[in-house]
């Protein structure tokens, strides 16, 4: 299933999503201009080592990634739901939100995996974040998305609801099954930061309360 967009409509312009999109791609590109043993001392610095951890690290490896594909399922879902958690929230705490949910679902990874070697990059755990308040904020809203079904594709309004905790429930079952098969260590996707990242979105998104401007919109609008 790839979801298209979602139709829960947004009022204020996404500046900081797009801020975030940018500053991704750049450094994407960078990383693509150095010759392989910088890119790989590059990534090995900036990335999460859970062996020789180093705090900044939990800030900069999500801005990170390991390809293109990596970066652009990343980007494609922070646009379809970071816009309605930026109005939300505010510009100001989905920062300190976006951050905050790349920090925990970075550690999650650290203390499943304190004796790896092997660096971690990606947004994708502040990214579940994002979807973690979507489905905490916009249960009832829905995702247009494509969906397979034997040899044709079909367009499907999903609930986010559904949608959202089907994703959840993959990485659960993923990063479990990785756990029985081999040594999550040895590298691969790390599902437990995703976990980790999603869980802390939906929690954080009720602490930190709805902005002030938004919430009058809704009463407005009710």
């Amino acid at each position: 299933m790839i979801p298209l967009r979602d139709t829960q409509p947004s009022y204020s312009a996404p500046i900081v999503t797009g801020i975030l999109i940018v500053l991704n791609v750049v450094l994407f590109l960078f990383e693509v201009s150095l010759d392989d043993f910088s890119r790989n001392e590059f990534i090995s610095t900036f990335g999460i080592v859970p062996a020789r951890f180093h705090y900044l690290t939990v800030f900069t490896s999500m801005f990170l990634h390991g390809g293109w594909m990596h970066l652009i399922g990343n980007m494609w879902f922070l646009w379809i739901y970071g816009d309605n958690v930026e109005d939300v929230l505010g510009k100001g705490k989905y920062i300190l939100f976006y951050l905050a949910c790349g920090v925990a679902a970075g550690l999650v990874h650290v203390m499943l995996n304190s004796g790896s070697r092997v660096p971690t990059i990606g947004a994708s755990g502040a990214i579940a974040g994002v979807m973690g308040a979507y489905m905490a904020k916009f249960p009832h809203s829905r995702i247009l998305t494509l969906v397979p079904i034997f040899i044709f594709i079909q367009l499907i309004e999903i609930p986010a609801v559904l949608i959202l905790a089907y994703w959840f429930i993959l990485q659960v079952f993923s990063g479990v099954g990785e756990i029985g098969h081999s040594n999550v260590s040895q590298g691969g996707v790390a599902w437990f930061a995703h976990i980790g990242g999603f869980v802390a979105g939906y929690l954080l998104v009720r602490v930190m309360g709805t902005n002030d401007r938004y919430r009058h919109r809704y009463d407005l609008h009710w």
